[in-house]
């Protein structure tokens, strides 16, 4: 289960790229809607996402690290990996208060009415939008590095680190 949670969160947050630098670089039109649709519709599916992660990751505690890894290095995958569910629950947080304080009813998939979580609020609605570029920003850097570092165990250090992780694998128990 980790493993599908996992990939499908990635997957998820990769194509929320392109939707969103679309859909805010679209021209006003049915098709920027639409993307803007796709781009809160999927966020708000990788916050609910995220969270079942989380709420497995308690029950069923992560496999250990390698034996030998350096103290800095399981300080820096903790932190890494904390600071990656942060930005995950917080990005789709950001773009919901962006929308609320904006006074733009959200439909999730054309379908799903999401209630507002504030009042119109112009200024509210710029410090989040703010917030919700700085932090997408952090998560693509973040990402680069947790990629880095589960390449750099597979190839340099030679661990099961990243093939625990990929889905034709078994996780160790």
């Amino acid at each position: 289960m980790s493993q599908l949670l996992h990939w499908l969160v990635a997957l998820l947050i990769f194509a929320q790229i392109p939707l969103g630098l679309a859909a805010v670089g679209w021209h006003l039109s049915p098709t920027k809607l639409s993307l803007f649709v796709w781009h809160k519709s999927l966020g708000m599916l990788v916050l609910v996402l995220v969270l079942w992660r989380l709420g497995w990751r308690a029950a069923n505690p992560t496999p250990a690290l390698p034996e030998g890894m350096p103290r800095w290095e399981r300080l820096a995958a903790r932190a890494s990996h904390a600071l990656l569910y942060v930005l995950m629950l917080v990005l789709p947080l950001t773009g919901w208060v962006i929308n609320s304080a904006a006074n733009v009813p959200v439909r999730l998939f054309w379908l799903i009415p999401l209630p507002d979580i504030t009042g119109p609020d112009r200024g509210l609605q710029a410090v989040a939008t703010a917030a919700h570029v700085a932090l997408f920003i952090a998560l693509a850097a973040l990402v680069a590095l947790h990629v880095g570092a589960a390449l750099h165990h597979h190839y340099l250090k030679q661990d099961d680190v990243l093939q625990r992780m990929l889905p034709w694998t078994r996780s160790p128990r």
